[in-house]
């Protein structure tokens, strides 16, 4: 099975030009959901992982469910104004423009072993804002996860200039 073959593209959207890689033909076929996700976790497989945070809202999805295959708990990370506790914010930026997003301020406690998780990874400024948000809680990032890269825009390369490890599934050429 290849998994890019699992993954629709929808030109033209969100604007004129882009590529937009839908995971969700991915979360709907079982033997794709599956193998996406077990190749995430595998190298990570008997580590200590405390917590795995997902980025709104994919991110929640293969979140969660990577979270259970390494019995470690789950933070989400969520935009500005979602979360009904105490926060800590930070902007970002986006390949579309600026947007901020927040965690619980008891998401993740000092020293805590985090993946970070999410379904794409673009320009790297979503995720260099989580990595951000959990450092400034105290959290070791371990990783970042990805489904998809789009290596040409630069953002893996973004997230492991700050000491993250990147490990990804998918390459697509474009934007």
């Amino acid at each position: 099975m290849i998994l890019a073959d699992a993954i629709r593209t929808i030109p033209d959207y969100p604007k004129k030009g882009i590529l937009f890689r839908d995971i969700t033909t991915l979360l709907g076929d079982a033997r794709a959901f599956r193998r996406a996700v077990d190749e995430l976790v595998h190298p990570f497989a008997g580590a200590k992982i405390d917590k795995v945070a997902g980025i709104e809202a994919r991110g929640f999805i293969l979140g969660g469910a990577i979270a259970h295959q390494l019995s470690a708990g789950f933070v989400p990370i969520r935009k500005k104004g979602k979360l009904p506790h105490a926060t800590i914010r930070v902007a970002y930026s986006l390949e579309y423009g600026v947007d901020e997003m927040e965690i619980h301020t008891d998401g993740v406690l000092r020293g805590e072993r985090v993946i970070l998780v999410d379904d794409l990874i673009a320009t790297g400024g979503t995720a260099e804002g989580a990595v951000k948000l959990l450092s400034n809680l105290g959290a070791e990032v371990v990783a970042a996860c990805f489904v998809i890269d789009l290596p040409e825009l630069g953002g893996a390369d973004k997230i492991r200039r700050l000491g993250v490890p990147v490990r990804t599934l998918v390459e697509f050429a474009g934007h």
